[in-house]
């Protein structure tokens, strides 16, 4: 169901919509980009770890106070937890904005996805970070160039 709200026994019943579970998904991939656990998180705002995980998951709303004080914790603005969020029926991306691809933003939310852009941001070199691209651009062959052309990424590509 994609309302916010659902009858539930004649009792209005909130219900998470795909944007709240790509905002849970953003403070998840921020906080494993800090290395944070759900449980320090947790701590922090004064929630259980199993509260963390509901926000994370996108199965609870995050409120807008709260939006902002995990903000503040992450170290990031609020509009960081929208960025690439699916658009809502007759929504505008707005001039000059285009969406991230959802797969993009599942690839980065995955271990794999999280530890290859940490290592890769630690590479202070700019000439040795563009031929790192060059060979990954390379090993994955014609699969990856359809995907710098915006199409949707072979299964094999897709985050696990």
């Amino acid at each position: 169901m994609n309302q916010a709200i659902a009858m539930n026994q004649g009792i209005a019943k909130r219900v998470a919509t795909p944007v709240d579970k790509h905002v849970g998904s953003q403070v998840r991939m921020r906080r494993k980009i800090l290395g944070m656990s759900q449980e320090t998180l947790a701590d922090a705002l004064g929630l259980t770890c199993q509260q963390v995980q509901k926000y994370e998951k996108g199965v609870n709303r995050i409120g807008a106070g709260r939006l902002q004080y995990i903000s503040h914790i992450l170290h990031v603005p609020v509009p960081y937890f929208f960025e690439g969020a699916p658009q809502l029926p007759g929504q505008s991306n707005g001039i000059g904005q285009s969406p991230s691809p959802a797969y993009l933003s599942d690839f980065l939310a995955s271990v794999d996805g999280l530890a290859l852009t940490k290592a890769f941001m630690q590479i202070k070199e700019p000439r040795l970070r563009r031929r790192i691209v060059n060979l990954v651009d390379k090993i994955a062959g014609d699969d990856f160039r359809e995907l710098r052309i915006g199409q949707r990424p072979p299964a094999q590509l897709r985050a696990r």
